[in-house]
């Protein structure tokens, strides 16, 4: 058990918060009056006392807040709490979403300390019950549950429908069959066939968003653009080579183009990335195919399963 440190916001994203005596969380929103608090995951930030105090130990003059963070909360190393934890804090219950941040550019924290922990050290969640919190309240974090959803994120890779000169209906379709099937998609989105930007939100999305399976759609053909499978490989720990083959096998039974399919699937981290086809058609029967036979091998990943006698 641990126990809030401080409690700090700012009317201005990017800033040095300001200590409070107290703050009022909204479920779905943040701090009501803090400007990170929104219809988004990373609704409060934390920060552990221990990294502030490892900091100033280096002779860095700071206070509370100085790195933006929301609350301080003393007596665990946040960075290695898994995603998905539920944090009673106070009066409020919390979701962690996030561990980490990218830094694109340097903010005016940066600019100001020389540093910013909170990019490497900083976690992020999301506001499931309202509620006051104080710095002096106890923070507990409750155990994962084992029969939780698994996580999931869609990415469609087309020049054409980054342009808006095509509609994306692969990624969609994807994210309706996975949520029909009980998987929380935390995150949708269309990308043109760029792999460095590919590879960054693949490590994004495993590393910081601890996600249990990435699916991409499209960029597995014999175009130049088509660089899925090499983005794939390029941020994999392992490959899951098993998974690519049963699809191609299943779909050359309805069409003799599947062998000309380059998708493969890999892991990262805790992660698995499957590549999908392009079509919505061929997306439905890969998955379909596939999902009865996924949930073993994601529960291993993440813990919850053993594996088999």
């Amino acid at each position: 058990m641990g126990k809030i440190a401080a409690v700090c916001v700012s009317t201005k994203r990017g800033t040095k918060k300001t200590m409070v005596q107290s703050a009022s969380l909204k479920p779905d929103w943040g701090i009501e009056t803090d400007a990170h608090a929104g219809n988004w995951h990373r609704q409060v930030s934390l920060l552990s006392f221990e990294k502030i105090e490892n900091f100033r130990a280096e002779g860095a003059e700071i206070e509370f807040g100085d790195f933006g963070e929301n609350l301080v909360v003393e007596g665990f190393d946040l960075r290695k709490v898994p995603v998905g934890t539920k944090i009673q804090a106070g009066e409020a219950l919390l979701e962690l979403t996030q561990i980490g941040k990218d830094c694109h550019s340097h903010c005016e924290i940066y600019k100001a300390m020389g540093d910013c922990i909170m990019p490497r050290e900083g976690v992020f969640a999301k506001v499931i019950q309202g509620g006051t919190v104080r710095p002096g309240d106890e923070v507990t974090l409750l155990p994962l549950e084992a029969d939780r959803p698994f996580t999931a994120a869609v990415i469609t890779l087309s020049d054409k429908g980054a342009a808006g000169q095509r509609e994306d209906k692969s990624g969609p379709l994807a994210e309706e069959i996975l949520l029909q099937n009980g998987y929380e998609v935390i995150e949708a989105f269309l990308l043109a066939d760029d792999q460095p930007l590919l590879e960054r939100h693949l490590c994004r999305l495993a590393d910081q968003r601890q996600v249990n399976v990435i699916f991409t759609t499209g960029g597995t053909g014999f175009s130049r653009r088509d660089i899925t499978p090499e983005a794939t490989k390029a941020v994999c720990d392992r490959m899951a080579d098993g998974i690519a083959q049963a699809v191609r096998q299943y779909s050359l039974g309805i069409t003799g183009r599947a062998m000309l399919s380059r998708a493969v699937s890999g892991i990262r981290g805790g992660t698995l990335i499957v590549n999908l086809p392009g079509s919505p058609k061929a997306v439905r029967e890969s998955l379909e195919y596939i999902l009865p036979h996924l949930g073993h091998g994601l529960g291993i990943l993440r813990g919850t399963d053993g594996e088999c006698g």
